[in-house]
């Protein structure tokens, strides 16, 4: 099974070299490495000359400067399947693989399957930096997804749990997939829009443990105040496709915070007046 590791980035250099030597250290190399540089012209120079070698590709910003984050994943994946990839393991760039990662998704992997390895959040690292061998015992997973034993894996899982942080799925499910709607555009929903659309095609999700992924600290808003105009749109968007909402806790707590207002009447979110 020939295997691609896809991952987008948008600065986060320093995450994106650490990410790289993650794979590196694996038990299982990427047969392929495809980092998706959105407007990052950049960031072809922290991967060059190392270890496993990267193949850079640059996509455009959206319109109005919003990432092209369901349009960049789906760029990575035509370049692994061009160059013969069976799996396609997608990984946020904040994200490090643990040891056994690649190997865990190859050997679990079958045709009409989504698979989700658990994600813990690392503290703030050392200023010397993180280092591997600790990064088990910096974070447990996070307890909002499901984490299955090493040897384990949990099938029949709920897929609006799904995220984008780290999953992998087969050639062949990816193009019954159609891969990621490319309407969305900038922060949120896009992930939960192809799990939506997996779950419509019958296929399932898969919880696999022994595959875990460690995410690098970065600072974040809670609520993601600075994606107020992305969420909203996106949310409309999958209002439109799905006939639900998605990212509720979301936008109940921009409400609580007088940015955003609910019409109950068709169920949609909108500016509040004084938000401007």
């Amino acid at each position: 099974m020939r295997v691609a590791v896809i991952t987008l980035v948008a600065g986060r250099h320093r995450h994106l070299r650490f990410q790289q030597d993650g794979l590196a250290a694996g038990t299982r190399r990427p047969d392929h490495y495809v980092v998706v540089a959105m407007a990052d012209p950049a960031a072809v120079e922290v991967t060059e000359g190392r270890t496993p070698a990267a193949e850079t590709v640059h996509v455009p910003l959206a319109a109005g400067g919003r990432l092209p984050l369901a349009a960049a994943r789906n760029t990575g994946a035509a370049r692994a399947l061009a160059a013969g990839a069976d799996l396609l393991v997608f990984l946020d760039v904040d994200c490090v693989p643990g040891d056994n990662l690649l190997a865990r998704y190859a050997e679990t992997a079958r045709d009409g399957a989504l698979l989700c390895g658990t994600v813990a959040y690392l503290p703030p690292p050392p200023p010397e930096g993180y280092h591997f061998a600790d990064l088990p015992r910096l974070a447990p997973p996070h307890p909002g997804r499901p984490a299955p034993g090493d040897t384990e894996v949990i099938r029949g899982g709920d897929h609006r749990l799904f995220w984008s942080l780290s999953f992998a799925l087969t050639a062949r499910t990816w193009r019954d997939l159609g891969g990621f709607c490319e309407d969305y555009t900038g922060y949120g929903g896009e992930d939960t829009d192809f799990a939506f659309t997996a779950a419509g095609c019958g296929i399932d999700l898969w919880w696999v443990g022994g595959a875990p992924a460690y995410h690098q600290y970065h600072p974040v808003s809670r609520p993601p105040v600075e994606h107020l105009d992305d969420i909203l749109r996106n949310a409309a968007l999958f209002k439109q496709r799905w006939g639900t909402l998605p990212m509720e806790g979301w936008l109940h707590d921009f409400a609580g915070l007088g940015l955003v207002e609910h019409e109950p009447v068709t169920d949609t979110w909108r500016k509040a007046r004084e938000a401007g």
